[in-house]
């Protein structure tokens, strides 16, 4: 007679696959020791509101803040709008402006980002092709940053809007100035579960972890958060699900 897994054997199952999911592409690359990666605990968050301007034409504003227990609490802020143009059911533009601005000493942070994209959505798939133009206050020249991204969904059971996720986002620098130099920069991964609240409401929670690749003689760094980002969507058409 075949024996069903026991509940306490499946959560165990889940939490090492979890772990498995975003440990998978740092195998790919040649890793430092430990003891030359430096690790950070954080916590972000993302606020979005999402308005229809028109049927094919929506405009988000976002709000987001990241705390770090190295620094001492929060350290980076960014506020920003999008707007984004739904060519059809798979194919989305998008065009915005970002603020980022820096706290805890980290004034370095601040600059202002112009970010294009666009978005295809098949099944469950969702994948993101960004760039941003990145203007520091402090230094002269213009960074640009290409940030691929690809997301899978899986619908838990029969509630709406309910599923797990998982995604991975490359950053890769195309141009060196004096405030960044060209390469494959940094990746990050998220595991995590798509909540829905309310009507138009829903939540992604979910563990991130990024890393930065040790680069100009500096060392690696890997930062392990808790991530959540809630949404308010009064669009009549889905909201594609990506964190940022």
């Amino acid at each position: 007679m075949e024996r069903r897994p026991q509940p306490r054997l499946r959560r165990v199952q889940l939490l090492n696959l979890a772990r498995a999911l975003c440990a998978a592409p740092l195998l790919v690359v040649a890793q430092p020791a430990t003891a030359q990666t430096v690790e950070d605990s954080q916590l972000w968050w993302q606020l979005n509101a999402v308005a229809p301007l028109s049927k094919t034409v929506r405009l988000t504003l976002e709000q987001i803040g990241r705390l770090s227990d190295d620094e001492g609490g929060l350290y980076q802020t960014e506020v920003g709008t999008l707007l984004g143009y739904k060519a059809n059911s798979h194919v989305e533009l998008g065009f915005g402006y970002r603020r980022v601005g820096g706290h805890n000493g980290q004034r370095d942070a601040d600059e202002d980002r112009i970010r294009q994209h666009v978005i295809l959505t098949f099944g469950r798939f969702t994948g993101r092709f960004r760039v941003d133009e990145r203007f520091r206050d402090d230094r002269p020249g213009v960074g640009i940053r290409i940030r691929p991204l690809l997301r899978y969904n899986l619908p838990i059971g029969r509630t709406k809007g309910l599923a797990a996720f998982y995604s991975h986002e490359s950053f890769f620098l195309p141009n060196t100035t004096v405030f960044q130099r060209s390469g494959y920069e940094r990746m990050r991964n998220i595991v995590g579960v798509t909540l829905p609240i309310a009507k138009g409401v829903s939540a992604d929670m979910g563990y991130l972890n990024q890393y930065r690749f040790a680069r100009a003689g500096g060392r690696a760094q890997m930062v392990h958060a808790l991530t959540v980002q809630m949404t308010l969507s009064m669009t009549p058409h889905p909201t594609p699900k990506l964190d940022d």
